[in-house]
């Protein structure tokens, strides 16, 4: 399709780049307290953006743009679950950064990195999507510009983010060597149909797994996530670990499909004959991924620490269905995402709300929580369980439809590894409920209760809500999320 005919179709990035500029404009006017309305606009022009996303579904899937980005259900839903995410973590942040304009609207820039990100079909846009996502994400990590950790915490991500892209482009260069081309569709046909270096492709697979690892933590591109997780300012830590690493795992998922798997077959049938053993080198990496993030996370007494190797664990649970690569796989990482969304937001907001008042992110911090301030210690005790994988909960079901899809498929080792991994998890998710419900210095008899306020107690539950009716009720979810799953393959 001619560039002026993708016009159409790309309504929402267009919105998105239109209400950046027409924000940075009405900031310039805007004194003070009246700062606060730079985040409001934010949050309506993130929403906006959801439904107009959503206004796309029934379109017919393309290609935009001669081939560079495509429009196509899954494409979609990504778009609307980054913009969701975008909304949800403006208005947490709405109480902290009541007169820092420019970090919204970087906001809206990261958010319109995560739509192309999500519709790329090219490596050249691949670079460019992921590099709008990250080089934004390195400016909002160190926001806190007098709070050394949020200093170390944007260079340290710098540091990977640069090393990592380049690793990447240079994998895309054997890759572009290799094939000639540059579309993704175009590229799994040479491989296909031609003669092409099996050792070199299997190196080239390995860079580009190294950038991509990187943009979804996955071991061994995982150093940047604890410190960068505590350094950031909180609702930074809760949008990065939720919104890039959505786009991340989407756009991972088109380059499986897309040059590595068969587009022709509905099981996702991995290209046997360009030597890549895809399958086998990503559940390696699942297992090393999940094992270290739980292990790690027993050892850990600051909470944004412990979140932030729990968050490293939950990517290789997510991995474990990219091995198996089907609709019943996919269908299972769509869904878990928008799980994880809620519960992981939720608890990143209570830390946020009870750091300032508590005094720390440390787990000492948080004893005797459950009789000063009930109803966030037993919220965020309600989000660390989900994030365990206990029923009734969402994660409990999240990590169903994860676990089944191995399991379908044969892959019982994998499965049992994971099992068990869960069951480590369960230690240091209980332990925080443990130091909140149990545990109480001695001087502490007589501290007053922690009050919150009614803002503060509404984000509570429209994080828990989720949380717990998608643990009893998700049918609708896990449908939407299936009817999702639809790639469009050509120029």
């Amino acid at each position: 399709m001619s560039n002026f005919a993708s016009l159409q179709y790309f309504v929402p990035e267009l919105f998105l780049t239109a209400a950046i500029l027409v924000i940075i404009v009405i900031d310039l006017m805007l004194k003070g307290d009246k700062k606060i309305i730079t985040g409001y606009l934010t949050a309506i022009t993130a929403l906006i953006a959801m439904l107009l996303a959503y206004h796309q579904y029934d379109f017919y899937p393309a290609a935009l743009f001669k081939g560079m980005i495509v429009l196509d259900s899954f494409a979609i839903f990504f778009k609307i679950v980054t913009a969701l995410a975008t909304v949800l973590v403006v208005l947490m942040s709405l109480p902290s950064f009541r007169k820092k304009s420019e970090y919204y609207i970087l906001m809206l820039v990261v958010t319109l990195g995560m739509f192309l990100m999500a519709e790329v079909n090219d490596l050249l846009m691949i670079l460019v999507s992921m590099e709008l996502v990250g080089i934004i994400s390195y400016v909002l990590a160190g926001f806190k510009k007098e709070d050394p950790k949020s200093t170390e915490a944007s260079l340290k991500y710098v540091l990977y983010g640069a090393t990592s892209t380049a690793v990447m482009a240079f994998g895309f260069s054997y890759i572009y060597g290799l094939t000639g081309h540059t579309n993704l569709f175009d590229i799994q046909q040479a491989l296909m149909t031609g003669h092409t270096n099996p050792l070199a492709l299997f190196v080239a697979f390995v860079l580009v797994l190294g950038g991509l690892g990187y943009k979804i933590a996955l071991v061994p591109f995982h150093f940047w996530v604890p410190d960068v997780y505590e350094g950031a300012p909180t609702p930074i830590t809760a949008f990065i670990a939720v919104g890039p690493k959505a786009a991340g795992f989407a756009l991972f998922a088109r380059f499986l499909v897309t040059v590595v798997a068969h587009p022709g077959s509905a099981e996702g049938t991995f290209v046997q004959n360009v030597a890549i053993h895809a399958p086998m080198l990503i559940a390696t990496l699942a297992v090393l991924t999940m094992t270290l993030g739980n292990l790690a996370a027993l050892q850990q007494k600051n909470l944004k620490r412990l979140l932030a190797y729990s968050a490293i664990a939950h990517v290789g649970y997510i991995m474990m269905a990219f091995v198996v690569l089907n609709r019943q796989g996919l269908g299972a990482i769509m869904f878990y995402v928008i799980v994880y969304m809620f519960m992981n937001f939720g608890a990143f907001w209570i830390i946020e709300m009870m750091a300032p008042k508590l005094g720390g992110e440390e787990m000492d911090d948080y004893k005797g929580l459950g009789y000063r301030a009930p109803y966030a210690a037993i919220s965020l005790a309600i989000f660390m369980f989900s994030l365990a994988g206990i029923p009734p909960l969402a994660g409990f079901i999240g990590k169903v439809y994860l676990f089944g899809a191995v399991i379908k498929e044969g892959w019982y080792i994998l499965a049992t590894i994971a099992v068990l991994n869960s069951a480590v998890s369960i230690y240091y998710y209980a332990y925080v409920s443990k130091v909140m419900f149990f545990e109480k210095n001695e001087d502490d008899a007589d501290l007053p209760a922690v009050h919150t306020n009614v803002y503060e107690k509404f984000m509570v539950a429209v994080f828990a809500l989720p949380t717990l009716v998608l643990g009893v009720y998700w049918s609708p979810v896990i449908k939407f999320a299936k009817n999702s799953i639809g790639f469009f393959f050509g120029r």
